[in-house]
Parts: C-alpha cells; sequence; structure tokens
C-alpha cells in the first residue's frame, strides 16, 4: 500500500508541476494539449490522476507526521479543480457553468470528507471553533469573516451588475442582441471548409445513399397528435439502416452530451437549463431549428457561444464550441436527428 500511494504522490507531484508550468509559461504551453473530440475524456482522467496524486500524498504526509488537517484537504481540494477549469481548458468555460461544476465539487467534498464519523469531526472542528470563538485570536477570525463575507457578496454583486471595459457606461447598446444571427458565408471544421449555401447533410440520404431531403421529410416525427414515430420510421428499430441510423446515431450523440441543457425532449428545459442566460435553444419551438438551414445549425453547434458575431452579444450563448468535442460526422448527425425529432425539416437556401 505504501508503494502504490508513493507513486501516486510522486505521479501527482508532477503532474501539478506540469500543469503549473503550462499556466504560468515555464514549459510550452501545448506540451499536453487537449485532443479535439476527447476533451472530455481527457479531462476526467487528468482530473483522476490529480486525486489520486492528493490521496497518495496527504498518505505519505500522514505517515511522516506532517499530517494536513482534513478541513483544509477539503479547502485546497475545491480550489484546486476550480483553477483547472478556469486555467486548464481552452476555448474558457463560461462563469456559469464553472459555478455549476465547483458546486458538484464542493458536494463530493463534503460527501468524502462526511463518509465517516471521525473525519467529519475533523473537518468541522476548525469551524466550530472559529464559531465558539474561545481564545481572543478565534474571536479575531471571527469578526472579520463576520466583516469579509457581507462585503465579498457586495463586491461580487456590484461586479455582476456594473458596466465592464474601458469606457463602459449605463447607457443602453446601440444594436439590440439578435437570436439568430447573419452566419458567415462559410467555416472551417476540423480543417475543411464548408460553404454554407452549398453544402448539405452528408447523412440526410435515400436508400440508394443520395442526398434527398424530401425522403428523410416523410420519415420525421408526426406533430398531428404530439409527436409521435411513424409505423415505419423507428430509428432504434435493429433494422433500421441509412437515414434512420444515423439519426439513431445522432440521437446517441445528443443525449451523451447536449441533453443536459436542451433536455430529453428538446424543450430546453434540460437539467442545467436554468443555471443560464438566456436559457438554451427550445428546439420545439416552430420559431427555432424549423426556420433556419442546416447549414446553419451545423455552424452554430461547431462554434458554440465563442463562435457568434457581434450582433449575438452581449447576452450570448454559453454552449462551448462542439467541434473542441465531437467530429463533423458526429455533429451532422446531432443535426439531423434534432430535426427528426422535432417533426421540422430544415429550410433550404431557396
Amino acid at each position: 500500500m505504501k508503494a502504490i500511494m508513493s507513486a501516486a504522490a510522486v505521479v501527482g507531484v508532477i503532474a501539478s508541476l506540469l500543469l503549473l508550468g503550462m499556466i504560468f509559461g515555464v514549459v510550452k504551453a501545448d506540451t499536453v494539449h487537449l485532443v479535439e473530440g476527447y476533451m472530455p475524456m481527457q479531462m476526467i482522467f487528468e482530473l483522476a490522476i490529480f486525486v489520486a496524486g492528493f490521496t497518495g500524498l496527504s498518505y505519505m504526509l500522514n505517515s511522516m507526521g506532517m499530517a494536513i488537517p482534513r478541513f483544509w484537504q477539503g479547502i485546497g481540494f475545491v480550489a484546486f479543480i476550480l483553477f483547472y477549469l478556469k486555467s486548464r481548458v481552452y476555448p474558457p468555460i463560461p462563469f456559469s457553468v464553472r459555478a455549476m461544476y465547483g458546486t458538484v465539487t464542493m458536494v463530493a467534498v463534503f460527501m468524502w470528507m462526511s463518509s465517516n464519523e471521525e473525519d467529519w469531526k475533523k473537518f468541522r472542528q476548525p469551524i466550530l471553533n472559529v464559531m465558539d470563538a474561545a481564545t481572543p485570536k478565534l474571536k479575531l477570525i471571527r469578526t472579520l469573516f463576520l466583516i469579509a463575507i457581507p462585503v465579498a457578496l457586495w463586491g461580487f454583486s456590484y461586479q455582476s451588475f456594473v458596466p465592464q471595459g474601458a469606457g463602459a457606461d449605463v447607457d443602453e447598446p446601440i444594436e439590440l442582441r439578435t437570436v439568430h444571427p447573419a452566419p458567415p458565408a462559410s467555416t472551417k471544421v476540423h480543417g475543411k471548409t464548408f460553404v454554407l449555401q452549398t453544402s448539405q447533410n452528408p447523412y440526410r440520404v435515400n436508400p440508394e445513399g443520395k442526398y434527398d431531403q424530401e425522403y428523410s421529410n416523410k420519415l420525421i416525427v408526426e406533430q398531428a397528435m404530439g409527436r409521435l414515430m411513424q409505423a415505419n420510421a423507428n430509428p432504434w428499430d435493429e433494422k433500421a439502416e441509412g437515414y434512420l441510423k444515423n439519426v439513431r446515431e445522432g440521437g446517441e450523440i445528443f443525449f451523451q452530451n447536449c441533453h443536459f441543457c436542451h433536455g430529453d425532449n428538446l424543450n430546453g428545459r434540460g437539467l442545467h437549463a436554468f443555471a443560464f442566460n438566456p436559457i438554451p435553444a427550445n428546439f420545439t419551438d416552430p420559431g427555432t431549428i424549423a426556420q433556419l438551414q442546416e447549414t446553419f445549425i451545423f455552424w452554430r453547434v461547431s462554434k458554440g457561444g465563442l463562435g457568434l458575431p457581434r450582433e449575438g452579444f452581449p447576452w450570448a450563448s454559453v454552449m462551448p464550441p462542439w467541434e473542441q468535442h465531437l467530429t463533423t460526422d458526429e455533429i451532422w448527425k446531432v443535426v439531423l436527428f434534432e430535426y427528426w425529432h422535432t417533426g421540422y425539416y430544415p429550410r433550404t437556401w431557396d
């Protein structure tokens, strides 16, 4: 056990030094770069290494009689996760998403610290000591906290509302935000350029393998009585081929990555939806994808909120640029599924 913990501690220290070196420019920033299409799994793997490192280092220090108090272990781990999310991930994660992940981390740390009575007592003891203020030093710390917490909350609230940037004022913006901003003439995804007016979804095909929107329109979900699959158009049928098979694969990708925000029914009411302002798009609304070309959706999904033009701000979408996480084929299939599931078909450029 000691050998395993020692190895974990060494790996954790090396990984932490490498991370700090990349962030502060001591070593090249792309020494360990995030791989497009595999970023989520890579992040989980990296965090697993850091968790193992933290565990091994804590074990080694404890065995040498230099144990770090449980309270500071928890605080340090939460601070490290927040620092990792802010500094390691590019494109940057919006603050609202970091806050959500931070909350999940704090819940996990709380569950870890309260997993047994002994650890829970060690974790809460410093908090109880400050609240009891049995000594002048602790009384001073308690007083500082009682002053600092309201001041910090006031500062955070103030910074959330005050206009930011040089020359900022409180005048209303000259331009109103455009929900569906004008797309560029072309977009580059994974090194390939797509001309939006001429590109087509390569998976919207008929049984002969040719692009055929009229064929796919006959197989979309029926809207007459709710949203019901047509009898001969079940993508989850084991025998489904061609267009319907592509829809199924797009649905699998959607429910692995997108439904947390856009919802199981694609209505913009996912688990995380109300953590954002504005909330995610409601694809079942006839004012969203039903009014847009398929290549427009492909561009928006690929580039995310960061890829929006100026008229999409200041309340830009928090959607990440999915080209950083998905392949080109996967993005096309997700778009295909979204149209199928909602019962809409994409507009054409004609």
